[in-house]
């Protein structure tokens, strides 16, 4: 299905890219979230008046999304799970724990946005995560998990 792009995607192309993308992923994704448009004339025509004005909101999304960078970046937050005495958690902490832990000091974050590539940590120890607030903006945060005996 061919799309117009209402905003920056990531491995997906720019603001205003007519792309081609999978049917699915666009009914089920990108239309429903706003981020895209199918590629019709009065679409395309509807959108090149606009242009301005989405720029405009994406721009502001960026500075936004800076400013809240430049307050995470090198942040430390703390978690407590239960661990038993060789370090290893009882289940694991998530993105979900992470992205809890974060709004509870006032941060306002969605799960979506923490990035674990190596997964959830399942031991007790300090580990780097990266949050993507944009798609071009992306901090680095770490997450102490602190073992709590049972």
């Amino acid at each position: 299905m061919q799309i117009i792009l209402l905003e920056k995607i990531v491995n997906l192309g720019q603001l205003g890219d007519v792309v081609k993308v999978k049917d699915g992923f666009a009914r089920n994704f990108l239309i429903p979230h706003g981020k895209a448009k199918r590629a019709t004339a009065l679409n395309l025509a509807e959108f090149e008046k606009r242009r301005a004005e989405l720029e405009k909101i994406q721009h502001e999304a960026l500075l936004q999304a800076q400013n809240m960078g430049a307050k995470l970046e090198g942040l430390m937050v703390q978690i407590t799970q239960k661990a038993g005495v060789d370090g290893k958690l009882f289940g694991s902490v998530g993105n979900g724990d992470i992205a809890e832990a974060l709004n509870k000091q006032g941060h306002q974050i969605v799960k979506a946005q923490v990035r674990m590539p190596a997964g959830p940590i399942k031991s007790v120890g300090d580990s780097t995560l990266s949050i993507a607030l944009h798609a071009d903006v992306v901090v680095n945060i770490t997450v102490s998990v602190l073992g709590e005996t049972v």
